[in-house]
């Protein structure tokens, strides 16, 4: 079970031994005999603590089968951790949800329906600009915790992502990010308000010039051009946001307009295009 698992068998009769994640009933001295329930428990707790959750809470969450709090669109556990600005519950929680169910269903199964509630009570005069900023500094902190770069071996060059000049509003690009690196594609987040300047040294200093994804979430934010207009075309450009219309895309650029859609074709482009 422990090379199944690829964890030291120390480790295993650790885990039997102070959180009780073992076969029950089992007679001394002789083999303990794994059901596909006492499996599928080892595996969410392999799973957790690699995520970067504790062993203890995770045996806690790994002991229940199907836990209500993993329903995508369950945001009553999250939002009582934020309100509480209880950030290390609002930390396990998502780490959580990522490690089971991976970071598009984390995002558009807990993170968006939280916010969109978190917007509705602003609007009735609730305030809560303090639970916004604690929600989305912890799902960025999740996401690296769980989420780590993928490693450039392989991959000539990287995709870049950057907030246009005068944008502040990361966490879509940090969510990408972590989706991509799910799928072993290296991307590099240059962060809030980048200049075009900055994406365009990129693209003219790379070998082979790499895929630039721009994030507006206002049209005011993509009134300027993205790029210079003496930038070399990098291999593609995408544009994603809600700050994108027609008339602000510049030519021969590309809109994606969810997150699945942007990993697919960002996937396809650095691994083929760029192979």
């Amino acid at each position: 079970m422990a090379r199944n698992l690829g964890v030291p068998v120390a480790t295993l009769r650790s885990w039997n031994q102070r959180y009780e994640l073992t076969p029950r009933p089992h007679r001394p001295g002789e083999h303990r005999l794994y059901t596909p329930g006492d499996v599928a428990v080892l595996r969410r707790m392999v799973d957790l603590v690699r995520a970067g959750i504790g062993p203890r809470h995770a045996a806690a969450a790994a002991r229940t089968a199907a836990p209500t709090r993993l329903v995508p669109g369950n945001v009553a556990p999250l939002m009582a951790a934020a309100a509480r600005l209880d950030t290390t519950e609002l930390m396990d929680l998502l780490t959580e949800h990522i490690a089971h169910l991976g970071v598009a269903a984390t995002w558009n199964g807990l993170c968006r329906p939280a916010f969109a509630e978190l917007i509705d009570r602003q609007r009735r005069g609730q305030g809560l600009i303090e639970v916004e900023h604690a929600l989305s500094g912890t799902i960025t902190a999740a996401l690296h915790r769980a989420v780590p770069p993928a490693r450039a071996a392989g991959q000539p060059s990287p995709v870049l992502l950057a907030c246009t000049g005068g944008e502040c509003h990361t966490l879509p690009l940090e969510v990408l990010r972590a989706a991509l690196a799910e799928n072993g594609v290296l991307a590099v987040l240059l962060g809030a308000s980048v200049p075009g300047s900055a994406p365009a040294g990129a693209v003219s200093g790379a070998h082979r010039p790499p895929v630039v994804v721009l994030w507006s979430q206002s049209p005011r934010t993509a009134a300027a051009p993205p790029l210079p207009a003496s930038t070399l075309a990098p291999a593609r450009l995408l544009l994603a946001g809600p700050g994108w219309t027609g008339r602000t895309t510049p030519t021969g650029a590309q809109r994606v307009g969810t997150l699945e859609a942007a990993v697919h074709l960002i996937d396809r482009l650095a691994n083929r295009e760029h192979s």
